[in-house]
C-alpha cells in the first residue's frame, strides 16, 4: 500500500529480515498439488540475498529451477490428501545504493537499435496476459508525452506520475485477476494494478517495461501485516534496467526488495500452483519486514 510517511532520505544500504507466510485451507481434502514458489530475493548489484530459507507443511522435496526470465523457482508437489498447506519463506537481505552514474538524458527509442545493446528486452514492449493495448491505452499516454519518445526515462517517469496522479488506492475494487485496460478505466486498484497501467502505457509508446514483485520496508516496528509490493522497471539502452514505483511515485531504492520480474503479474507470482479436490481454495498471505540485527 501506499507509504503515507514524510519524505525522507533512504540510508545507503540495509539489512532486512523478510517473512512471508501463505496459507491454503481448502474447503475439503486436497488429493493433489503442484505449486511453484518464487520468494528467494534475487542477488544483483543493489541488493545480496544473504540466507533464504523456504519451509513447505506438509514437508516434501523440492526442486529449484530458473524459469525463462531467470528468476528462481521452488517446485514442490504433494500427493497425499492433505486440508491445508503452509508456504514459509524467511530471508535476509542487503541492499545497496545504485553505483551507476546518472541516468542518460534524451534517450529516443533509436537508442534501442544501437549495436552494443544486446538485452533481450522484445518481451516487454508487447502485450502480455495483463498488460494488453487498446486506443485508450495509447491515446492516454498520447496525451501526457506526445506523439513520440523523446527522452525514454524522462518520458517514462511522466507516465508513472500520470497514473499515480489519476489512481485512488482501494484494496477492496480490483482483484489479481484485473488487467490494465479495466485498472486504467476506473482507475483505482492496488501496486498490481498501478504497475499494469503503467506498463502499458510505456509498451504503447513501444518503452521496454517489465513488472517487478518484491517488497518495500515502510519502517514499521511492531506485529503489524504488510503486503507484498509490485513496481517496474524501464530498461536504457547501455545503461540497464531503471525502477520507477508509480504507487509510491518515486524511484526505488535500499528500501525496496526484489523477488522476481516479468511481463506482468502472472509471470513473477510469489506463490501459484493448481491442485485436484473438491471445493474451493482459500488464501491467507501474511508479511513482515523488519531491519535486520
Amino acid at each position: 500500500m501506499p507509504d503515507s510517511s514524510p519524505a525522507i532520505t533512504p540510508p545507503s544500504g540495509m539489512r532486512l529480515r523478510v517473512r512471508h507466510l501463505t496459507r491454503f485451507h481448502y474447503d475439503g481434502p486436497v488429493l493433489d498439488s503442484y505449486n511453484d514458489a518464487r520468494l528467494c530475493p534475487v542477488s544483483d548489484p543493489l541488493q545480496r540475498c544473504a540466507n533464504f530459507d523456504l519451509r513447505i507443511n506438509p514437508n516434501v522435496p523440492m526442486h529449484t529451477h530458473r524459469d525463462f526470465y531467470l528468476n528462481r523457482v521452488d517446485h514442490f508437489e504433494l500427493h497425499q490428501p492433505h486440508e491445508t498447506l503452509e508456504v514459509e519463506a524467511v530471508s535476509l537481505i542487503e541492499t545497496r545504493q545504485d553505483a551507476r552514474t546518472s541516468i542518460p538524458e534524451a534517450l529516443s527509442l533509436d537508442a534501442l537499435n544501437d549495436p552494443k545493446v544486446n538485452e533481450n528486452y522484445f518481451d516487454f514492449v508487447v502485450e502480455s496476459k495483463f498488460v494488453s493495448q487498446n486506443v485508450a491505452i495509447w491515446r492516454e499516454a498520447v496525451d501526457i508525452i506526445g506523439h513520440s519518445v523523446s527522452d525514454i526515462w524522462a518520458d517514462s517517469v511522466k507516465l508513472g506520475q500520470h497514473v499515480h496522479s489519476i489512481f485512488s488506492y482501494d484494496p477492496d475494487w480490483t482483484h489479481v485477476h484485473t488487467n490494465a485496460a479495466e485498472a486504467l478505466k476506473d482507475r483505482r486498484g492496488v501496486c498490481q494494478d498501478y504497475a499494469h497501467v503503467m506498463l502499458a502505457l510505456c509498451r504503447s509508446q513501444g518503452i521496454p517495461a517489465r513488472y517487478v514483485s518484491g517488497y518495500f520496508y515502510n519502517g514499521k516496528t511492531g506485529d503489524e501485516n504488510e503486503a507484498s509490493h509490485a513496481w517496474t522497471e524501464i530498461f536504457l539502452p547501455n545503461y540497464g534496467w531503471k525502477a520507477w514505483d508509480p504507487t509510491h511515485n518515486r524511484e526505488a531504492d535500499t528500501r525496496y526488495i526484489k523477488l522476481a520480474i516479468g511481463r506482468d503479474y502472472d509471470d513473477a507470482k510469489p506463490v501459484s500452483g493448481r491442485f485436484r479436490g473438491k471445493g474451493k481454495q482459500h488464501m491467507d498471505v501474511i508479511v513482515q519486514i523488519r531491519l535486520a540485527e
